[in-house]
């Protein structure tokens, strides 16, 4: 399948909330609960505008259909999209705070990364180089709880300044 990666545009965010939901429905199902899925959906996962509007926020396009969707974030909330209720959208301090996601952070100035992941996620991250593996649990709403991996990744290992 032939496909462009593109930063995402305000005009994307209809077709990226529903990749996302159709993402969280067919790649959690071994690790969530329909239950935490649905809630997760409504809470949690989601489009985060201001990825958008600061062009960090990527999407791969397959003959304009989206096909992919992340990005990386110089703002304090670790996750969630618009509709999560605990984000803090002020930008992160370049030399002591790690940005969330990877080559655009280090052209920042960042210095290391973290994200929190999915529990699919974790693997895959864990071949990228991100290390974490204690779960950490978040009420997302009605009392149903999600669990999720804090990881991280030096982006300076093995660099000489």
């Amino acid at each position: 399948m032939d496909y462009t990666i593109r930063k995402a545009k305000l005009d994307d965010r209809e077709a990226i909330e529903r990749l996302i939901i159709e993402s969280a429905r067919n790649l959690s199902r071994e690790d969530y609960s329909e239950q935490q899925i649905e809630a997760a959906i409504l809470t949690v996962f989601g489009v985060d505008t201001d990825l958008i509007l600061d062009g960090t926020y990527f999407v791969a396009d397959s003959s304009g259909m989206l096909i992919g969707c992340g990005g990386w974030s110089k703002r304090k909330t670790l996750f969630g999209g618009d509709r999560f209720a605990s984000r803090d959208s002020s930008e992160l301090d370049t030399k002591f705070e790690a940005a969330k996601i990877e080559s655009e952070a280090r052209a920042y100035g960042f210095r290391s990364i973290e994200l929190m992941a999915t529990l699919p996620g974790v693997k895959l991250y864990q071949a990228c180089g991100y290390e974490g593996d204690q779960r950490v649990e978040y009420e997302i709403g009605d009392g149903v709880v999600i669990e999720f991996v804090p990881m991280r990744k030096d982006l300076m290992e093995g660099r000489i300044e």
